[in-house]
């Protein structure tokens, strides 16, 4: 069976229901975007916070987007930095206990948190401190592990470390490996278009983008996007939100429909999204039924609070064999 890697940021998610949305003011958030905080305005946010409903959980865009492949039952593993911390032993922990093969380096550093605010119209605004993640290296990527793996998912907020996400790219094509890579936020890529353009030229097989996502990179919309983006990859997908989603594979586009639920929680939708349909990828299953596998994990993540399926969702999904779940 094939097998995938992740590379991204190794961090603690930090989930907070919030109503009043001043906060965002108070400590410059955009609200629906992620913005990078240093250690000590995270912990005046955490104390700002305190008294509001949250869960911890192990997070990263592409860590969870590799659970939802390993409990799909591909053979996954991770690359991310660490410390030896509380925070850093229940990240690694919940890699183990999803049979995920952990590939990490580690630091003195804290391990990086995550805090991502939930509000009453279930979109998602993350203040991420990252950490031990942001000291991971070019110099520390060992090019034997790529070998092991036929393709890898790089995560785009890596865009941070330009030289370190040029060298995985870099190295992952020398070994053959098919690179895939979630545009990750719409502020992010507006402050990056040349960058990403040159590693879509150069690097990535497959691109994932939501609609704020692409106009920003495109200066178009929808389909008109799509078919920009498919220019550069041999595999393109907008994700248009309650709408359903385009897909451009070898140039030929196929509308996904949108599959119904109740949205609580947009976070993480975008990284069970994209497990499913490098699922559907790698098992070689239609575009059409890619796509709907895809979509049926998103719109159930989006009914729930937090970034992971529970062990009871995941039963009933992989029991539901008209998903192509298993099928060779």
């Amino acid at each position: 069976m094939k097998k995938i890697i992740g590379i991204g940021n190794a961090l603690v998610d930090k989930i907070v229901v919030l109503n009043d949305i001043d906060i965002f003011d108070h400590f410059g958030l955009k609200k629906g975007g992620m913005d990078m905080i240093d250690c000590q305005t995270k912990q005046r946010l955490h104390q700002a916070i305190h008294n509001h409903l949250s869960t911890t959980a192990s997070g990263g865009s592409t860590a969870n987007a590799i659970h939802g492949l390993a409990r799909l039952g591909v053979p996954a593993g991770y690359i991310g930095k660490i410390s030896n911390d509380e925070a850093g032993d229940f990240f690694k922990n919940d890699l183990l206990k999803s049979k995920i093969e952990p590939h990490l380096i580690y630091t003195d550093l804290d391990t990086g948190i995550a805090t991502t605010f939930i509000t009453e119209d279930a979109e998602r605004t993350f203040a991420t401190y990252l950490g031990a993640a942001a000291t991971m290296s070019q110099d520390e990527l060992d090019r034997n592990i790529l070998k092991n793996y036929h393709y890898i998912l790089v995560e785009g907020y890596l865009i941070f470390n330009k030289e370190l996400i040029t060298k995985v790219c870099q190295l992952a094509k020398e070994e053959g490996l098919q690179i895939a890579m979630d545009m990750a936020s719409y502020n992010l890529v507006e402050a990056n278009r040349e960058f990403i353009k040159g590693l879509l030229e150069n690097y990535i097989d497959i691109i994932f983008a939501n609609e704020e996502e692409a106009y920003a990179f495109t200066g178009k919309k929808e389909k008109d996007a799509l078919m920009e983006l498919a220019k550069y990859c041999k595999v393109a997908v907008v994700k248009l939100g309650g709408r359903g989603s385009l897909v451009s594979i070898d140039g030929k586009i196929t509308e996904i429909d949108p599959v119904k639920s109740n949205c609580i929680d947009t976070n993480g939708a975008g990284d069970i999204y994209a497990a499913g349909f490098l699922y559907g990828l790698m098992k070689g299953l239609s575009a059409e039924d890619t796509g709907k596998l895809a979509s049926v994990l998103s719109a159930e993540l989006v009914s729930t609070v937090g970034a992971k399926l529970s062990d009871e969702q995941w039963e009933e999904i992989v029991n539901h064999s008209e998903l192509g779940i298993g099928r060779e």
